[in-house]
């Protein structure tokens, strides 16, 4: 879908059902980042490549405040500056999926090659090294006092905000070349 063509009551409606199932996926936020990150992951890339850039990035800004209001975290409660990182993080992602994956999803033929899943990698890598300066390298060492109880997980942290957002972000994008197929038919037929 072209996102210049693409009604905005469409794209409203799209971004909208999208954020649900984000908003119900941050209920298992608990249970395991690797439920709710890909599933987050695989809204934003849907919501660039079907409604547009704009759209997700409002869904990339939207999701971190959901999540800290829904099941919050204690370095989010610590360290509130991570949230918008994390909208940053996302919005890298919406913006990589948009301008590499737009050529690829408005053609017939097939996308899901080569080309595609080097497009996939380095957007969750762009994703991933992002979040991990900004907020494994930077924002927690700095703004995380040393005599704070949550200092003595900063490694897991860390590895939440880097690696994990990479991993995370590639499952979503698997995710996405499984369905994509029969969702573009469905929305063309709209």
């Amino acid at each position: 879908m072209n996102d210049t063509k693409t009604p905005l009551t469409k794209q409203i409606a799209v971004t909208a059902v999208l954020l649900a199932v984000c908003i119900a996926s941050q209920i298992f936020k608990t249970f395991s980042v690797y439920i709710t990150g890909p599933i987050i992951n695989l809204c934003l890339i849907l919501a660039a490549v079907t409604a547009g850039l704009m759209w997700g990035i409002i869904l990339a800004v939207i999701t971190p405040v959901t999540a800290f209001i829904i099941a919050s975290s204690p370095v989010m409660n610590a360290v509130p500056g991570i949230i918008p990182l994390i909208m940053l993080g996302n919005a890298v992602l919406v913006v990589m999926v948009h301008f590499l994956f737009k050529p690829a999803i408005s053609g017939e033929g097939s996308f899901i090659n080569v080309r595609s899943v080097i497009m996939a990698v380095l957007s969750a890598l762009a994703k991933g090294c992002f979040m991990g300066l900004t907020i494994s390298l930077w924002l927690l060492p700095t703004f995380i006092p040393e005599a704070s109880p949550i200092r003595e997980k900063m490694p897991v942290f860390q590895t939440t905000f880097s690696i994990t957002q990479f991993v995370t972000a590639l499952i979503g994008f698997v995710y996405f070349f499984i369905i994509w197929k029969p969702l573009k038919s469905v929305l063309n037929k709209q």
